[in-house]
Order: C-alpha cells, then structure tokens, then sequence
C-alpha cells in the first residue's frame, strides 16, 4: 500500500474479519464494538445463522474505491471510517430514474456497466454528475459514519490510507423493497450460503416467527406498490377501466421513490 502507484489500486474486503480478529459484535456482552442505534433493527436477522453476508472490514490506499453500485439485495447500509477519509457521490433511485451520469444499466437493473475507472469517470462525468437532481456528495473522515439507504447509487473513492467497517441491514421502512428484491429478482440475491435454497421463504419464515403483523404490513405494501405500478401502466397504454384508448405517458410521481 506505501508503494502502490496503480490509477486503480486494489481495494480489499474482508467479511470473515470478526471470526479471524475474535471479535464480539453487539449481540455480545462486552462488544468489541456495537452498531450505531440510530440504524434501529436489522430485519434480517431473523434468519439467524441462514442470513447473508453483511460486514466487511475494508482497506485501501489513496484512490482505491468501489465504482458505482447499490448494495445487495436491497439492503440499506452503514459506513464507520476507522482511519483516513472517503468522497462519496450518492444519488437516489426510483423506477423512472436514470442511472447516474455515465452508468448503463440492463433492462432488468442485473447488469451495471461503467467503462471507466474512477480516475476517469471523476475527469468525464463528475461535473455532470454535480449538477444533476438528487446528487448528494461529501467527505466522511475518521470516526464519521455514512448511512446509504436502500437502492441508492454510490461510488466511493478513498482519499488517502483508509480503514472502515461497513454492515448491511434491512430497516422497517424498506422491508416491502427487500421483499420485492428477494421474491422478483431471485437471479441477482447473493451473499447467501448455497444451503440456502430459497432466501425469499427463509426470509419470510423467520418474520413470520418473529413479526408477523410487520410482515403482513410489508406484504401488503409491496401489493400496493404493484397496483399503482400496473394503474401507471394501463395509463401510459391508454387501458382504463377495460377500455383501450390512445397511447400516452403520465407517469407523475413515483410513489415507491425512496427516502433517505
């Protein structure tokens, strides 16, 4: 990392660093260090030992970083940086917005393609990115925590030597969308062991025994969401009320925008 002159250096994570390190997390007596209770509960752990990857420790030198992404599985996300400082670039996602400048995404959002390395996304697109709605922008230095909410797009680039610990987690408020993501998308779930055969049931099973009218709530929410998608539908086809008409957009505002 001292030597490193890469335009991309490598950016390590490791999800294994609590067991190697024996560390305690907050679930423990005397944690070695406890998530930050403004986050609330994690809704994913009622699958207990069945649950995805979720923490990482990770190291990098100046101008390592991740190119644009959203978390996995639609999980939200916290950031605590231990040593050093991040720039961030973040931008919210609805189902009618574009992705962020100089980002392609697959019809089915599964494939993300950015041709760039960050060095050369930040020289062609960072200033289009400044200026288009909803971007949010910063620098998070030790001891400071980020929270990225569910479906944002972020790229990260560290500014110098940096340490973090980063933990995904689903919130009450996007229950309905992880739902969603794990019933609708089962092609792009990951971070589950292979035993895990269906994470969509495990999932439900698991709030079922531990939040049952919170999950009907969110299964009636994600019914919702689907309705006002398919009414927008029949809108933008000219289809109400059985009748079919002529064909015009009126999309308006998305009601399944997300928050921070």
């Amino acid at each position: 990392m001292a030597s490193n002159t890469d335009e991309s250096p490598l950016y390590l994570f490791d999800r294994s660093f609590a067991s190697k390190m024996s560390l305690s997390t907050s679930k423990d007596a005397n944690p070695s260090y406890s998530i930050p209770s403004c986050f609330g509960e994690d809704l994913f752990a009622v699958l207990d030992d069945k649950r995805p990857d979720d923490k990482w420790l990770i190291i990098g030198p100046a101008r390592s970083g991740s190119t644009y992404h959203k978390d996995p599985n639609a999980t939200s996300a916290w950031n605590a940086v231990l040593r050093g400082s991040k720039y961030w670039i973040m931008f919210p996602s609805s189902p009618s917005s574009p992705p962020p400048p100089g980002v392609y995404v697959s019809a089915d959002q599964g494939e993300v393609t950015s041709p760039l390395s960050i060095a050369e996304w930040l020289l062609g697109f960072h200033a289009e990115a400044r200026r288009t709605p909803g971007c949010v922008e910063g620098v998070c230095n030790e001891g400071e925590v980020l929270h990225v909410p569910s479906g944002w797009w972020h790229l990260v680039v560290n500014l110098e030597e940096s340490i973090a610990i980063t933990q995904n987690f689903v919130p009450r408020v996007h229950l309905s969308g992880v739902l969603e993501f794990l019933r609708d998308r089962r092609d792009q779930v990951s971070g589950f062991r292979k035993e895990v055969l269906d994470p969509y049931e495990a999932f439900l099973e698991g709030m079922r025994r531990e939040y049952p009218e919170l999950l009907e709530l969110g299964l009636e929410e994600l019914e919702r969401k689907m309705d006002g998608r398919k009414r927008k539908w029949d809108v933008a086809v000219g289809k109400e009320d059985g009748e079919v008409g002529g064909f015009s957009f009126g999309f308006g505002d998305d009601s399944d925008e997300e928050v921070p």
